[in-house]
């Protein structure tokens, strides 16, 4: 089944982002490392391109991705015009020191008292926006949730006498053209839980795992997967979970 989620609060926000752009000098867009370009909204990217802004992509979750995989999407995207990507984790303090760095040459013309480098976040829900937001704060001003759509409003802060940092709500765009974009994003819970069925992504997500990474599949689970296709692969996961439904069913 094809997955599709566009809450209404979203169109209202992508109006409000685009009303902000025009005072914006780069844009933070914040994507989960394991799935870099299912995870970029292309609104993000028409909006920014239309005032001509720069970007820092940030691929974020990093420690959690395939580094060979992770370094061929920073080169695919470092070769991008007006747009510098980095990897790394938003949970380490180390890492998000450099994120202010890594924005001022992409605006040199900005970055005094007179005319502070004015940066935004964006991003797709739960890619870590909120926890980018709090580490650059080093305070606690943005819900964080294992889900989307935690962060309802924008709001606008000052990270220095010379930087303004803008968070905004995670982004959807209206259609997802990809069926396994959807499945992709519902897996990393980018999707509310309203608009997916369960078994359908971890079956989906089960046989991506298994295409890709069969022998970390297999070493994790202590079991062969040899000619194991998603859905049986959960049956034996739940077998070895001992996850079971009331009459002995796997659950």
């Amino acid at each position: 089944m094809p997955i599709q989620w566009f809450p209404g609060h979203m169109t209202s926000a992508r109006r409000k982002a685009a009303e902000s752009m025009e005072r914006t000098d780069v844009v933070i867009e914040v994507l989960d490392a394991r799935l870099p370009e299912a995870s970029s909204n292309p609104m993000i990217r028409e909006l920014r391109e239309y005032r001509q802004r720069a970007c820092l992509k940030i691929l974020n979750k990093a420690d959690l991705a395939d580094p060979q995989i992770t370094a061929e999407w920073l080169a695919y995207y470092n070769a991008q015009k007006n747009v510098k990507a980095v990897a790394l984790s938003c949970r380490k303090p180390s890492d998000v020191a450099k994120v202010p760095g890594l924005c001022r040459p992409l605006a040199p013309h900005r970055g005094d008292r007179l005319k502070p480098l004015r940066m935004m976040i964006m991003g797709i829900p739960n890619v870590g926006k909120s926890t980018l937001l709090n580490a650059l704060l080093k305070r606690r001003v943005a819900a964080v949730g294992d889900e989307p759509a935690v962060t309802k409003h924008q709001q606008t802060y000052d990270l220095s006498p010379t930087m303004t940092l803008t968070d905004t709500p995670g982004m959807m765009w209206p259609k997802i053209i990809h069926d396994s974009d959807g499945y992709m994003l519902a897996a990393s819970h980018a999707i509310g839980r309203n608009a997916v069925i369960d078994e359908e992504v971890a079956s989906f997500l089960g046989g991506v795992l298994l295409q890709r990474y069969p022998a970390l599949v297999s070493k994790r689970f202590n079991t062969p997967v040899e000619g194991l296709d998603g859905p049986a692969l959960l049956e034996v996961v739940a077998q070895r979970r001992g996850c079971r439904v009331r009459g002995g069913g796997l659950d």
